[in-house]
């Protein structure tokens, strides 16, 4: 027999090798590149559009603005950038017991009132799936259940049955016949990803797919399988908090970095429709080196609150470490406090934490970590009611950052009476109910801080 051809694929970014080697060029992960068979796959689905495409003038293309699929969860459809959007690719990833599927089973029973919906399982038999449905009172939903792997007969009867949303669960069990790989290998997830959005777009088919996420983080299998979807949702969760918070990376319909957040209890996922109150619910007494700021996630607002923690280092280097910050803009930060403020922690253990498991990605917290670090070394509170937000420079200018004048209206909201924000930021005519002061460096926001003391 003929010996069969293989391939060294990345199973990062699916770049194609060979032989096999140590890094893969293309993206640079190191010990990620595996030999797979070569298989030829079949070249199409029954109903799909027959005949080559035709080059056209973009102004002779006809479209329509129709209105977006509502999921029935107004956090979800928040994230999504308004609803579902007909003949887009969804990619919804996450940890184990995240509630990926938790969440898509809720959608769905709200969607199925008023448009056809079929949810493949490829991990679950029919069963399974109905009984997670009848413990989050879904079990009279008119869904439609089908327990398939193979993309052909995914294809075939969804071109049988016409549904308006096509939910697949997940996409690393999929495989297409005629691709000689295991199933969740680089080409499998590659080639079935690539048929199911070519149906979708081709029939104007929401199509739902669920990812897994490895051990570091990251969605499993190749790269480009981002690349091929309209819109990427991360379901985050930590082992410790029974909350979830869903972000997007990225979304052709709607804002990056949109921010939505769940509660985990026993009838399903519920939506926090307030989360700035429930990061801030723990928050009583004054503590030296706590302190709020706001940040701007896709389009609203969100007040959280940092803490630091100055200890004597009694190691040759001292410790540097943030838990939902970049440990990089801490190092920066510091330098920038000892140059332009005059204030030394290079013989100090430096801890910071952001409450209730947000990461903070955006510079707008670095005036709020700044005075934090400051309140931290004097051990001395600041106030309840404080706000602080502001971007720091490398010259120790403080910055001005977007949408500052509804940061600080939504902390109005929450009670809070005084906030520390970049000259660029102060609100013309005032604000009602809110003592703003305004600073320009690093030295005026330290004797701001210092005027505050508790």
């Amino acid at each position: 027999m003929p010996k069969a051809k293989t391939v060294f694929a990345c199973t990062d970014c699916g770049a194609e090798y060979p032989k096999w080697q140590g890094q893969c060029t293309a993206c640079g992960a190191w010990n990620a590149i595996e030999e797979a068979p070569l298989g030829t796959a079949s070249t199409g689905y029954a109903g799909a559009a027959a005949g080559p495409s035709r080059v056209q003038a973009m102004a002779d293309v006809e479209w329509s603005t129709s209105p977006r699929l509502l999921t029935g969860i107004a956090e979800l459809d928040r994230v999504l950038g308004g609803g579902l959007v007909a003949g887009s690719a969804v990619l919804l990833g996450g940890h184990p017991g995240a509630g990926k599927s938790t969440l898509l089973l809720q959608a769905l029973g709200a969607i199925a009132a008023k448009a056809p919906v079929l949810y493949v399982s490829g991990e679950e038999s029919p069963q399974q799936v109905a009984m997670r449905a009848a413990r989050l009172g879904l079990d009279q939903a008119p869904l439609h259940l089908l327990a398939e792997t193979e993309v052909g007969a995914v294809l075939a009867a969804a071109v049988q049955h016409r549904p308006r949303v096509l939910v697949i669960d997940s996409i690393q069990v999929m495989q297409v016949e005629g691709v000689a790989s295991a199933p969740g290998s680089v080409t499998q997830v590659r080639e079935s990803a690539a048929r199911l959005v070519r149906y979708a777009k081709e029939s104007a088919t929401v199509l739902l797919l669920v990812g897994h996420v490895t051990k570091e983080g990251h969605l499993a299998g190749p790269k480009v399988l981002e690349h091929m979807i309209d819109t990427s949702m991360m379901l985050e969760s930590s082992d410790d908090s029974r909350y979830r918070t869903l972000r997007t990376h990225k979304n052709r319909f709607g804002a990056v970095n949109e921010l939505g957040v769940f509660a985990m209890l026993e009838q399903g996922l519920r939506e926090v429709k307030n989360p700035s109150a429930l990061f801030l619910s723990g928050r009583s007494t004054p503590v030296p080196g706590t302190l709020v700021t706001a940040l701007w996630e896709g389009t609203r607002p969100l007040l959280v609150e940092l803490q630091v923690l100055l200890d004597d280092s009694h190691h040759g280097q001292p410790r540097r470490l943030a838990v939902g910050m970049d440990n990089n803009r801490l190092a920066l930060l510091l330098a920038v406090l000892h140059r332009h403020g005059g204030i030394f922690l290079g013989d100090q253990d430096v801890f910071v934490n952001v409450v209730g498991g947000v990461r903070v990605e955006e510079t707008s917290a670095d005036l709020a970590l700044l005075l934090a670090l400051v309140s931290s070394m004097r051990n001395r509170a600041l106030p309840t009611g404080l706000v602080v937000l502001g971007e720091v420079g490398l010259s120790g200018e403080i910055r001005p950052v977007a949408h500052g004048v509804d940061r600080l209206q939504e902390a109005t909201k929450h009670g809070f009476s005084r906030a520390v924000v970049p000259a660029g930021n102060r609100p013309r005519g005032g604000l009602t109910g809110m003592q703003v002061e305004a600073v320009g460096n690093v030295a005026e926001a330290i004797a701001a801080c210092e005027a505050l003391w508790d």
